[in-house]
C-alpha cells in the first residue's frame, strides 16, 4: 500500500477535519470538492496534495485505494456505490444512506467486490465510550436498566436531512453496542419550527428484549451545546459528557436504590471521575486509523456496513413513527390533485400546486414542490427537496436529484439527468429589490444530457444532446452535443457517448462500440 492512497470527497463543514487527519497520517493524496474556493484553500493549507472537482478522476486513479465520503447525506449512497464499483475501499460519514434498502444494497456490493465499507460513527472510537463499555462489561454498575442521551446545539441546521438523521446516528450506534440487542419497540415524535416538514427537535424512545429502555433527545435549536449520555445500572450510573474537560468527561456515580418498607429509597454518593488521559486521542484520529487498519488487515472495523445497517434500521423505524403521527394530524397545506392523472407517486410531504401536469410512472419524493403551470413527463424521478416551476417543463424519463430547482424558463428534454444540488438560473443580473421576471432568459437542456453534482448552468444557454457537464462546472455558453465539459468557466475536454462513457480519440466508444464522425466541430453517430 502506497503512503498516499486516500481521497476525501467533500472538504466542507466536517470534511475539512477528515482532510486534516488523513494528511497528518501521511496518507492523503487527493481532495475532491465541487467548490473551487474550498479546493484553493486546501492547496494552500496542505502543500503537495492533489485537488479536483471531478469524482471520476478520483475513481480512475489507481493509486487511490480508499475514498472517504463527507458529502451531504443525500449523496452518500450514490457516491459510495460508485466508489465500490470502481474497486475502492470506502469510509462513509454517517448515516450510511438515507434508507435501509440503499444501505443493504451497499453492504451487498461491498461484499461482492470484497471491499471495506466503513461508517463514520465516531463515538465508537472515543476513549470515554471505549472505557465505559469496558466498565459495563466488568459489571461496574450492575445490570443495565436505562440509557438516556441528549445531543443538542444551535446549528448546523440542514435541509437535506432532519435533526434525527443528522444528530441521532451517533447515539443510536452507541446504545445498540451497549445493549447488544436490536429494539423491539421504537417510538419517535418530532417538532417542526423552521420548516413545515423537517423536524428540528425529535425524541425517540426504544425498548429492548432484555427490558432495557432508552431514549434519545436531539435538537439543533438549543441555546447551548450539550452532548451527554447517561447509563443507569442496578448498582450505579455512568455519565459521559463530551462537552466537559477531558478529566471530567466520564464520571461514575455509585448511586444505588434501596428498598425500605417496599418503598424505593435512593442512596446517593459523590461522583468519581474516571481517568481516560492514558488512552486519550482525538476521536476522529482514532476513527481514521481504524479505517486504515481495516484497509491494511482486510478485517472489517467495528463500525462496519453491518453496524451501519443496524443503525439505519432504527433511524428508518423512528422516521416512520414520526410520519405516522404527522399523518394523523394533517398539515393545513392543501394539495389538489384532481386536475392530474393518478398514475404516479407523490410522497405525502411533497406539495403539488393547481394546474400541474404529471406523467404516468413519475415519482416525486420528500419535501418537493411542483409549482403552477409546470409540466412533468412520464417515468421521471424527482428526489428530495426538488422545486419545479412555475411554468417549467420536464420531459420523459428525467432524473432530478436532491436539492435542485428547475425555474421558470428552463426546459428539460427527455432523459436529462440533474445531479444533486446542481443550479439553474433564469435571470442574468438579478436584484433582490427589483423584479426582473420579465427578463427571464430561457435555458434548454437537450435530450439525454447529464448535469453533474453542484454544477451551475447560467441562464440563456443550451446544453446539447448527450452532453456531460462535470461536477462543479460553471456553464457560461452553449454546450455542443456530446461535449464533455469541466471547470469554471466550462471548457470542453472531450466527447461523450450516448451510453455515458467517454469517447476515445478515434471517435469510438470502447464500451458500447458506437462510432462517431466529427463535422464542423460537431459530433454525430456514424450511421454507416
Amino acid at each position: 500500500m502506497t503512503n498516499r492512497h486516500i481521497a476525501v470527497i467533500g472538504a466542507g463543514y466536517w470534511g475539512k477535519n477528515l482532510v486534516r487527519n488523513f494528511h497528518q497520517l501521511n496518507v492523503l493524496k487527493t481532495v475532491c470538492d465541487g467548490d473551487q474556493g474550498i479546493l484553493s484553500q486546501m492547496q494552500e493549507t496542505y502543500l503537495g496534495i492533489g485537488t479536483t472537482a471531478d469524482f471520476d478522476a478520483v475513481l480512475s486513479d489507481p493509486d487511490i485505494q480508499g475514498c472517504v465520503i463527507a458529502a451531504p447525506a443525500a449523496l452518500h449512497c450514490a457516491l459510495a456505490e460508485r466508489a465500490l464499483q470502481a474497486g475502492k475501499d470506502v469510509f462513509v460519514e454517517k448515516p450510511l444512506s438515507l434508507t435501509y434498502q440503499d444501505g443493504e444494497k451497499l453492504l451487498h456490493l461491498a461484499a461482492e467486490k470484497k471491499k471495506i465499507l466503513f461508517v463514520g460513527h465516531i463515538l465508537q472510537y472515543h476513549a470515554a465510550v471505549v472505557t465505559l463499555k469496558q466498565m459495563i462489561k466488568e459489571g461496574k454498575i450492575g445490570r443495565l436498566q436505562y440509557i438516556y442521551s441528549r445531543r443538542l446545539s444551535l446549528g448546523k441546521i440542514r435541509r437535506e436531512e432532519n435533526t434525527l438523521w443528522s444528530f441521532a446516528p451517533h447515539d443510536i450506534s452507541v446504545i445498540l453496542s451497549l445493549t447488544g440487542e436490536e429494539p423491539t419497540y421504537v417510538d419517535s415524535v418530532g417538532n417542526n419550527f423552521l420548516h413545515a416538514r423537517i423536524p428540528d427537535v425529535t425524541m425517540t424512545n426504544l425498548k429492548f428484549p432484555s427490558g432495557i429502555g432508552a431514549h434519545i433527545f436531539v435538537s439543533w435549536l438549543n441555546p447551548y451545546k450539550e452532548q451527554k449520555l447517561v447509563i443507569v445500572g442496578s448498582n450505579g450510573m455512568i455519565v459521559f459528557d463530551d462537552t466537559a474537560p477531558t478529566e471530567n468527561k466520564l464520571v461514575l456515580y455509585p448511586h444505588i436504590i434501596n428498598w425500605q418498607n417496599n418503598i424505593p429509597v435512593p442512596q446517593k454518593a459523590d461522583g468519581i471521575p474516571i481517568d481516560i488521559s492514558s488512552t486519550w486521542k482525538e476521536p476522529l484520529r482514532a476513527e481514521c486509523e481504524a479505517f486504515l487498519s481495516a484497509m491494511q488487515t482486510r478485517i472489517p472495523a467495528f463500525t462496519s456496513a453491518e453496524e451501519g445497517l443496524r443503525v439505519l434500521k432504527v433511524l428508518e423505524s423512528s422516521q416512520k413513527s414520526i410520519e405516522q403521527k404527522e399523518s394523523a394530524h394533517p398539515s393545513p397545506i392543501s394539495q389538489d390533485l384532481s386536475n392530474v392523472t393518478q398514475d404516479f407517486f407523490v410522497h405525502r410531504t411533497a406539495i403539488i400546486d393547481d394546474n400541474v401536469e404529471i406523467g404516468e410512472g413519475t415519482k416525486i419524493w420528500h419535501f418537493s414542490h411542483i409549482l403552477s403551470g409546470s409540466k412533468i413527463g412520464a417515468k421521471c424521478n424527482l428526489g428530495q427537496n426538488v422545486v419545479v416551476g412555475p411554468d417549467a417543463i420536464v420531459g420523459n424519463q428525467c432524473k432530478i436529484q436532491n436539492n435542485v430547482c428547475v425555474y421558470k424558463g428552463v426546459i428539460l428534454e427527455d432523459g436529462v439527468f440533474c445531479g444533486p444540488s446542481m443550479v439553474f438560473t433564469n435571470v442574468y443580473n438579478p436584484r433582490a429589490e427589483i423584479s426582473k421576471m420579465d427578463e427571464v432568459r430561457p435555458t434548454l437542456i437537450k435530450k439525454g444530457a447529464s448535469l453533474g453534482a453542484n454544477c451551475t448552468i447560467v441562464c440563456g444557454h443550451t446544453v446539447g444532446s448527450y452532453a456531460f457537464v462535470g461536477a462543479g462546472t460553471v456553464v457560461t455558453k452553449d454546450v455542443p452535443d456530446h461535449a464533455l465539459m469541466v471547470g469554471n468557466p466550462a471548457r470542453q475536454i472531450g466527447w461523450m457517448c450516448v451510453c455515458g462513457e467517454k469517447i476515445s480519440d478515434n471517435l469510438e466508444c470502447t464500451i458500447c462500440k458506437r462510432k462517431y464522425v466529427r463535422k464542423a466541430e460537431k459530433l454525430f453517430i456514424n450511421e454507416n
